[in-house]
């Protein structure tokens, strides 16, 4: 190897994993806002039919916000195992929720062409935001939120599920 390219390389690969490690700081789920199940409580939202529905119907039990979109692939991935495990959790009054951020007619055809076993809402680019309140600084979907059934969010998950790590935090509610 050349003289100088050594202590190059070994800055690069310095400087590539400050970066990674920054990188996944800033991508991270962060602290949900104090407000943000307020917030989701308070708000009607249209259901895959366009029925309007107060999420304060909820409160008092356990929910599993998941935000999603139909153009999302990791989304539509996680939505089939998230279906088998509401019926799993029905015995337990745990309750999934999909919030599409997306137009209510590409819901309105996602719910009608799969057969998703828990209900799925319209919140388009205001959900968003909610997310952004709940935690989710980086606006990345999926995005998960487990709340107790007082309303207090105790996890946040970025990125596509892993079922047994759901699974074992339901369990510890």
């Amino acid at each position: 190897m050349r003289r100088g390219v050594l202590p190059f390389l070994i800055v690069a690969l310095v400087f590539s994993l400050a970066g990674a490690w920054f990188g996944s700081k800033r991508f991270a789920a962060q602290p949900a806002q104090p407000e943000a199940s307020a917030s989701f409580y308070s708000r009607t939202l249209p259901d895959a039919r366009g029925d309007n529905v107060a999420m304060a119907k909820w409160r008092g039990q356990p929910l599993v916000l998941n935000f999603w979109a139909t153009w999302c692939a990791p989304c539509v991935e996680e939505m089939p195992e998230l279906t088998a495990l509401q019926k799993e959790i029905e015995p337990k009054n745990i309750q999934i929720l999909g919030i599409g951020i997306d137009n209510p007619a590409s819901i309105n055809a996602f719910a009608e062409k799969y057969q998703i076993a828990y209900p799925l809402y319209v919140a388009g680019i205001d959900g968003s935001e909610l997310s952004r309140q709940l935690g989710n600084q980086a606006g990345g979907l999926p995005f998960t939120v487990l709340l107790d059934a007082s309303g207090k969010v105790k996890k946040t998950y970025l990125g596509r599920l892993k079922m047994d790590e759901l699974r074992r935090d339901l369990n510890a509610l």
